[in-house]
């Protein structure tokens, strides 16, 4: 018999292998008994012999010797039902992989943003899912706001959370929680004292603000409030990161505009103010954005998280 004769031999056997027949083997010689193991797998006593006879054949070895006392595996057996221990792990490693993912408990789920995750809402959410979803490899992705709807376009990210809402015609938007302005000021300034700043109380500071997201938010933002360009402080745009402008403020440079989920890492020499107008704090509002056409089992576990934390308020009579 040539080499490929053998090869299509082997590949046959191996192909006419069943999983019952390596369960039946590994329950046999865990019990130590064919009647025994039958008794507990709730099947006749010669289904399991036989079965077990039909894997010696396609294997070509006595897996057991047998006895009145019970069955013990033979050399040769005890080196194929290791294998078939191996096996069986797997396969059920499988299936139980298949289902998780199916059911969104596992797989991988690419989460975009342009905000601070050192504390807030964000954080928690992504604490919470990672928490009740450990299985699912979570990646999460910092980039400027028309980068993060392009990856959200293309698929490189499943879903977007900003400040403000995107709009756009491809994708959905969830509303979120929303977060307070504060003012973030050297700690011997002179709006340090107080415990509330008004906006108009920054009409003759210099307000350092990043280039990046979501510091053109938060001018909007001071735009809207000071009207008149008379009562505006003097806006310097820096093309650093938010780190990097805490580090100018601390300087005595100026003062800066933050949203709430970015104090949660301290800084030497900086401290915080909510800042107010007349009809009270100032906030800004955050959205989810996906693609309606994602069928990503995770991205509806993490959505379904998303609507359980922040349940929309329900539409107003007459809507």
């Amino acid at each position: 018999m040539t080499e490929v004769d053998n090869r299509n031999e082997r590949r046959n056997s191996t192909s006419a292998i069943e999983l019952q027949q390596l369960r039946l083997a590994v329950v046999a010689c865990d019990y130590g008994s064919f009647r025994r193991a039958a008794e507990v797998l709730s099947i006749k006593h010669t289904v399991l012999s036989r079965s077990i006879g039909q894997l010696e054949h396609l294997v070509g070895t006595s897996l057991f010797e047998r006895s009145s006392g019970g069955i013990k595996p033979t050399l040769a057996g005890r080196a194929v039902l290791r294998i078939a221990r191996l096996i069986l792990e797997q396969v059920d490693a499988l299936v139980d992989t298949g289902k998780s993912s199916g059911r969104g408990e596992a797989g991988h789920l690419a989460i975009g943003f342009c905000t601070s995750i050192s504390t807030g809402s964000l954080r928690a959410t992504l604490g919470e899912f990672k928490k009740r979803f450990p299985l699912v490899e979570l990646a999460t992705v910092e980039r400027s706001r028309l980068r993060l709807m392009t990856a959200l376009r293309s698929g490189t990210v499943d879903v977007v959370v900003t400040p403000g809402r995107l709009l756009s015609k491809d994708t959905k938007a969830l509303p979120l929680w929303s977060e307070r302005i504060l003012i973030s000021l050297p700690q011997d300034h002179g709006l340090a004292a107080r415990e509330i700043v008004y906006w108009t109380d920054l009409r003759d500071q210099t307000v350092l603000l990043s280039q990046y997201d979501p510091g053109r938010e938060l001018e909007d933002l001071l735009i809207s409030k000071l009207i008149l360009p008379e009562d505006r402080p003097k806006i310097e745009r820096h093309d650093v990161s938010r780190g990097i402008i805490k580090s100018l403020i601390s300087m005595g440079l100026g003062v800066s505009l933050v949203m709430e989920s970015d104090i949660g890492v301290s800084f030497a020499g900086l401290v915080y103010r909510e800042l107010q107008d007349g009809a009270g704090p100032s906030r800004i509002g955050f959205y989810a954005h996906w693609r309606g056409d994602n069928d990503n089992p995770t991205l509806k576990r993490f959505l379904s998280i998303l609507a359980e934390r922040y349940p929309s308020p329900p539409p107003a009579l007459g809507d």
